[in-house]
């Protein structure tokens, strides 16, 4: 059995990037500064700072990811609270909180949010024609995992 959730034709988009990403995701922001102005956008803290300094588009914070950013849009994504995540994750470093950064990913996943990891799928994602309209996710039903005592 599966649910669904309606994303509105205004999404709510979580931003993160690891330190030796921030830069390439300020430029990616920049560039496409229109499209994301016109949706709720949250960020980790530092990320966020940066966004509205320098892009100068307002953004909701949530605490730097190594102090539990990371974990807020976690529990945002399992409340609904998040349409979209463009993560530019480090692949190349082993971050300090690499737990949460792996849980904040599968979240992702369980709830089927689309998500990018990379300027090349962010490009894609932003440009989709589901950007500007409704669009109805499915949600799987994990009672199954729950039945054979794969959650608690």
């Amino acid at each position: 059995m599966k649910t669904q959730k309606i994303l509105g034709i205004t999404k709510s988009i979580a931003l993160v990037a690891h330190d030796q990403k921030k830069n390439e995701l300020i430029k990616w922001t920049h560039l496409h500064k229109e499209k994301l102005s016109q949706h709720r956008l949250i960020a980790t803290e530092t990320t966020g700072k940066l966004i509205e300094s320098q892009v100068h588009i307002k953004t909701k914070k949530v605490m730097s990811g190594p102090l539990g950013g990371d974990q807020q849009l976690g529990a945002m994504i399992s409340q609904g609270k998040i349409d979209i995540i463009i993560f530019f994750w480090d692949p190349m470093e082993t971050q300090p909180h690499d737990s949460d950064v792996k849980a904040l990913l599968r979240l992702g996943v369980v709830w089927n949010i689309p998500m990018a990891c990379d300027t090349a799928t962010a490009d894609f994602l932003i440009t989709s024609p589901f950007m500007t309209e409704e669009y109805t996710a499915e949600h799987i039903c994990y009672k199954s995992y729950r039945d054979r005592n794969l959650i608690k």
